[in-house]
């Protein structure tokens, strides 16, 4: 759960303002869809080659994925707890390098039998502990190539139960607010809040985590905290983050005027894209610092934007937030 998010929620009678058939089957679905397919790939791979050369390529198409339709924190994803066990991070204690250290170190068994690596740290079950196995490769490639099956197989068995899900019994719930037995949504204000609150939360995480942890303080940077450094992933998954809640708001609150957020949203993309610092090591040289600064501030400029043309149409007013920087 995301600390700082309170959404204080005052639905008024209004117009129908998001479209939830198209928020599910052109923006969720599709993503989800996408997710299942390149981690059954990922799987595949692994089953067939182990070496780093084989396996990048595979693990960065479903990282993409994964991250691409991560922001959906509510129905299946939030009951099964998967944010965690896909990407255990921020991980301030390092608790997915001990995880991994652990099971390699006693040549644990757990990661030959699918069912009981199920039940492991949610540390050593996503994509951090294999970015882990494939960077920091340990000594013993034979277990190695064990783990990062057993963490494939994860990942993929999760995507294939969230795709399903939504393909299913829970896409049906999503567009069916306040019909008789739907216990979710008993109205589309809960799902205008379901898919704002995806937005809201997912900007604050950019915010204090992404681009937070790794910038710390001008006197004390942080640069080993940027997410998915290792394999050279932390301005890339600010990127596909953005580009994701964009698309979200447009498929879902489409006929709302929306020019400022729009206008907020390509400002703090073209500042990532033009950035050319993929571990966000700049973050400790003054000089590019700076640059990292500015697209802290662009995706903070996204939220007020966000509450005017979307939340107060809407009816939803936002309480204490660290992106308004009280």
């Amino acid at each position: 759960m995301i600390r700082g998010v309170v959404l204080c929620l005052a639905m008024v009678a209004s117009p129908a303002l998001a479209d939830f058939v198209q928020a599910r089957d052109v923006h969720i679905l599709p993503r989800y869809a996408a997710f299942a397919d390149s981690s059954a790939a990922l799987s595949k791979t692994l089953e067939a080659d182990c070496s780093a050369d084989a396996v990048m390529p595979a693990y960065h198409a479903a990282y993409d994925d994964w991250i691409r339709v991560s922001h959906i924190q509510f129905g299946p994803a939030e009951a099964r707890g998967v944010a965690l066990s896909m990407s255990f991070w921020p991980d301030p204690k390092d608790r997915t390098g001990r995880a991994v250290a652990m099971l390699v170190a006693e040549t644990d068994p757990v990661v030959t039998d699918a069912a009981a690596f199920a039940q492991v740290s949610v540390a050593a079950q996503g994509f951090p502990a294999l970015e882990r196995l494939l960077t920091e490769p340990p000594e013993d490639a034979a277990y190695a190539c064990d783990f990062m099956q057993a963490i494939a197989t994860f990942i993929a068995d999760v995507a294939r139960d969230l795709e399903s899900e939504w393909r299913n019994d829970f896409g049906e719930t999503f567009v069916t607010a306040g019909a008789d037995g739907n216990r979710t949504f008993q109205s589309d204000a809960d799902v205008q809040r379901a898919l704002f609150t995806s937005v809201s939360t997912a900007l604050e995480f950019l915010h204090d985590q992404r681009l937070g942890r790794p910038l710390g303080t001008f006197d004390r940077p942080r640069p080993k905290r940027a997410e998915a450094r290792r394999s050279d992933r932390s301005l890339r998954h600010i990127v596909l983050t953005l580009a994701s809640l964009q698309d979200l708001v447009d498929k879902s609150f489409g006929d709302l005027q929306t020019p400022d957020l729009n206008a907020a949203f390509e400002d703090a993309i073209a500042r990532a894209e033009t950035l050319e610092d993929p571990t966000l090591a700049g973050v400790a040289d003054p000089a590019r610092r700076f640059k990292v600064e500015v697209l802290q501030r662009a995706v903070r400029d996204i939220r007020p934007a966000l509450m005017n043309e979307v939340g107060a149409p809407l009816g939803i007013s936002a309480g204490f937030n660290s992106l308004d920087g009280d």
